[in-house]
C-alpha cells in the first residue's frame, strides 16, 4: 500500500463509527482523552445488542502501548470484547464472531 492511500486513525475511527451507529440495537460512542479521561480506555466503546465492546484504534502496523494492552484485558477479564482494530472489516468481522449480524 503506497504511503498515500494509509488512512490517518482519525479517519478509521469516522469511519468505524459510521458503520456502528447504522447498525440497529447499537450505541457507540469515540472516547476522548485529556485531564478529565481515563487513560487506556479504547477509542471506540460500543453496546451492541447487549454486548460491550472496546476497540483500541491503530492504523495497520500502529502497536498497542503497554497501558492499552492492559486495559483491553482486563474488558476482556468483565466479559467484554476488547480488540486493536484497524479498519471497518475488523469490527464486522469481530461483532460476527459474537453471533451478531
Amino acid at each position: 500500500m503506497a504511503l498515500a492511500e494509509i488512512m490517518l486513525e482519525k479517519d478509521i475511527v469516522a469511519a468505524i463509527l459510521r458503520y456502528l451507529k447504522g447498525r440497529p440495537h447499537c450505541f457507540a460512542w469515540k472516547t476522548h482523552g485529556g485531564m478529565y479521561g481515563t487513560a487506556g480506555i479504547p477509542d471506540i466503546v460500543a453496546c451492541i445488542d447487549g454486548r460491550f465492546y472496546g476497540f483500541e484504534v491503530k492504523q495497520p502496523g500502529g502497536k498497542l502501548t503497554q497501558l492499552q494492552e492492559v486495559t483491553l484485558k482486563k474488558i476482556e477479564d468483565a466479559g467484554g470484547v476488547a480488540l486493536k482494530v484497524t479498519s471497518v472489516e475488523e469490527v464486522k468481522a469481530a461483532i460476527l464472531e459474537g453471533g451478531f449480524l
